[in-house]
């Protein structure tokens, strides 16, 4: 099921899909009866469709937010960024089977994978609204760069998909909230503050089955995502980080300040 989500082009299609199989997952839970875990192999990426472009980050146009193009390019990044996720939860499912993860694991995931599809259609609804569509404009080539990265180290994964990638996205919501608001757009609010609410949860399932795995093998959580972070992440962290929510998602200042190119406030030390 997670293959054949991440072998469907059509991001509209792949959406149906994973809603589809995220259901019939949850329902085989609710029975007491969980399908078999498969072994199918998952493709090194996944199927894309024609459109957008995709260019190397240099190259894709800035964004600028104060006129209704720039609030286009900001969706439609949007869109590019929950379409990989769907794609990158569904892909965590199908990639680590040779790791022994409780039920709960393939929970969360295909629950975050469902949740994606419908922030996915969220925004292209929104686009389309505004007589646009998804793959309108060139998008960054780079988004599926941590996950060939990490394709053999779970451990790896969570920490640079959910608690770096996924964290970035509390930090910056707030910001596309304000631009939206000052447009009167009520749909993309909407939307955002559903996309806002629930990825909380995401970066949270990243961080419990990261400490989960730390706890089996006897490592130290902090000192092993800042090696993890170092070793796949090709950047540092940026501020500002939305500190209130990070938390909520049980993410301490102390794992990423240090990875940040700033000095954090005293408090963090």
């Amino acid at each position: 099921m997670a293959v054949e989500v991440l072998t469907t082009a059509d991001g509209r299609e792949k959406t149906a899909l994973s809603h589809a199989h995220a259901a019939t997952w949850f329902a085989s839970r609710d029975a007491g009866s969980p399908l078999p875990l498969g072994d199918t192999k998952p493709p090194l990426r996944p199927s894309r469709p024609e459109k957008p472009e995709l260019l190397d980050p240099r190259d894709v146009p800035r964004r600028r937010p104060g006129s209704e193009q720039g609030r286009l390019a900001i969706l439609h990044a949007v869109g590019h960024i929950e379409l990989n996720a769907v794609d990158l939860h569904w892909d965590i499912i199908a990639r680590f089977t040779d790791v022994d993860m409780p039920l709960g694991f393939y929970d969360d995931w295909v629950k975050s994978a469902d949740e994606e599809s419908k922030h996915f259609n969220l925004i292209c609804d929104s686009l389309e609204a505004k007589d646009s569509f998804y793959g309108i404009m060139p998008a960054h080539a780079g988004m599926w760069r941590a996950a060939e990265d990490t394709a053999d180290d779970l451990l790896g994964r969570l920490a640079v998909v959910p608690m770096v990638l996924e964290a970035r996205g509390l930090d910056v919501t707030p910001g596309m909230i304000k631009i939206f608001q000052q447009a009167k757009d009520q749909q993309t609010l909407d939307a955002l503050a559903i996309i806002y609410a629930e990825e909380v949860a995401h970066v949270a399932y990243g961080s419990k089955w990261f400490n989960f795995l730390c706890g089996r093998h006897g490592y130290d959580p902090k000192a092993t995502f800042h090696d993890l972070v170092k070793r796949y992440f090709h950047s540092t962290l940026k501020p500002p980080f939305n500190e209130e929510k990070r938390a909520d998602a049980g993410l301490p200042p102390d794992f990423y300040w240090p990875l940040s190119d700033q000095d954090p406030p005293a408090y963090a030390h």
